[in-house]
């Protein structure tokens, strides 16, 4: 007997055909019993596809209008894995690599079964993406529970446990208006309005437990200077960060495409523009320089992240000469 993801997907190419199918003939097909057969049935109708059935000594399965779509059967964790990877793809690359991710992503959105594709949606609607991001350190459930209650302006309530102050490590309960979702190298936060606080909060989510909707809807404030990926960058920078400035022999649009708004960029003239990046990471810095594909000059950097650039130069020296001809 196939194992339940793959009789699933069996089952569901079997309905697909668009016509009755009697319980028992199904159930033969696949080599099952009438029982597991409900089961799989019902693990259908619980990812969103519409599957109607008739009781009785001739009863049996017809999929619904809607459930014509590629047989795509992925649970939630995989769904999320899917839009943070192509997401973050895009916005890391430019030109037809970005637009080909972007296409994919829509295309991978589109397929998705109904309560899915919702959950997918509302994280992209609630990201701020920033250039370089990964696979996030935070799970999948809080993730898209999160992203909903941005999208849907519900205020939430959550454990949160605290890095720092008169109680280290310990996990507190917050009320808060989330607003954005933001990416910061690997590191994802919440924007948020902290209700008990009366101010603005980011909080890592990585740190952030049980997210419950609270059914209080809000209307939304303004984000202090009207953009939540600056306004979390501000505050990180509050801390222990490394701060690289360049000059780059490139228009200002030509770095805005590579970089985003992971940086400060100032046009120069036409043809050059001034590049500051902070970084808690010596290396996301080098890799921001590499990335701009253009000719650069160091105005200000820490020795460390001097001492990066040079070890990465010697490294990519020899690759590029091990290379065979």
């Amino acid at each position: 007997m196939a194992n339940t993801s793959s009789r699933t997907l069996r089952l569901l190419s079997l309905l697909q055909t668009h016509r009755f199918w009697a319980g028992t003939e199904l159930a033969g097909r696949l080599e099952v019993s009438e029982r597991t057969l409900r089961r799989d049935i019902e693990r259908l109708r619980d990812l969103g596809y519409p599957v109607h059935s008739n009781r009785g000594v001739e009863g049996g399965y017809q999929l619904g209008p809607g459930g014509s779509m590629p047989p795509l059967v992925v649970d939630e964790d995989e769904a999320i894995a899917m839009v943070v990877a192509l997401g973050g793809t895009a916005s890391g690359l430019s030109g037809s690599l970005s637009e080909a991710s972007l296409s994919a992503l829509a295309k991978v959105v589109q397929v998705l079964p109904t309560r899915l594709r919702r959950r997918a949606e509302a994280l992209r609607a609630a990201t701020v993406d920033s250039p370089f991001s990964q696979a996030p350190e935070v799970e999948a459930s809080v993730l898209s529970a999160v992203a909903q209650a941005v999208r849907d302006q519900e205020r939430l309530r959550f454990g949160y446990t605290a890095k720092g102050g008169s109680a280290p490590g310990e996990d507190l309960r917050r009320h808060v208006e989330p607003h954005r979702l933001v990416t910061v190298g690997r590191k994802w936060y919440l924007l948020g309005y902290d209700l008990d606080r009366q101010d603005w909060r980011s909080f890592r989510m990585d740190r952030l437990r049980d997210p419950e909707g609270t059914r209080a809807i809000f209307r939304p404030r303004d984000i202090p200077g009207g953009d939540a990926a600056a306004y979390v960058r501000k505050g990180l920078s509050r801390g222990e960060t490394l701060r690289l400035v360049v000059t780059v022999e490139a228009p200002e649009s030509h770095v805005s495409a590579r970089i985003g708004p992971w940086a400060t960029i100032v046009a120069s003239d036409e043809t050059s523009c001034r590049l500051e990046i902070e970084a808690n990471d010596v290396r996301w810095a080098a890799f921001g320089v590499v990335m701009l594909e253009a000719p650069v000059t160091i105005d200000s950097a820490p020795p460390e992240m001097i001492e990066t650039l040079i070890a990465w130069s010697a490294r990519l020296a020899s690759a590029a000469a091990s290379a065979p001809a």
